[in-house]
């Protein structure tokens, strides 16, 4: 949790799994600023779960692609998800829940004992 914990990491990397890679692409996926994002990257960066590569030169433009340490994270998140999936319900008068992201099938600790 120290390395992860931080509010949004992990919705960093969730979104990561799922295609995002620059800025404006976590931007619209996440309802957060623009300073707390840019933090939030650079963190994950120097954690070793982030790199940042240019795509771009005049101006210089990055992009955030998942390191091996942050692919690792998958497992992490779909236990996350297999937790939300089997104790919230979802609300009955709100909008229908979003299918499962890609990434999620080809975790491995996906299936339950009980499921």
């Amino acid at each position: 949790m120290d390395v992860v914990g931080e509010r949004w990491s992990l919705l960093i990397v969730r979104e990561a799994l799922g295609g995002a890679r620059r800025f404006d692409d976590f931007r619209g996926r996440l309802p957060i600023s623009d300073n707390t994002l840019s933090r939030r990257l650079a963190e994950l960066v120097d954690r070793e779960i982030l790199e940042r590569r240019p795509y771009q030169t005049e101006p210089a433009r990055f992009e955030y692609v998942l390191t091996d340490r942050g692919m690792a994270l998958v497992d992490v998140l779909a236990s996350l998800a297999a937790w939300g999936d089997r104790w919230t319900d979802p609300d009955p008068a709100g909008p229908t829940p979003p299918p499962s992201p890609a990434w999620l099938p080809a975790a491995s600790c996906c299936s339950t004992p009980d499921s």
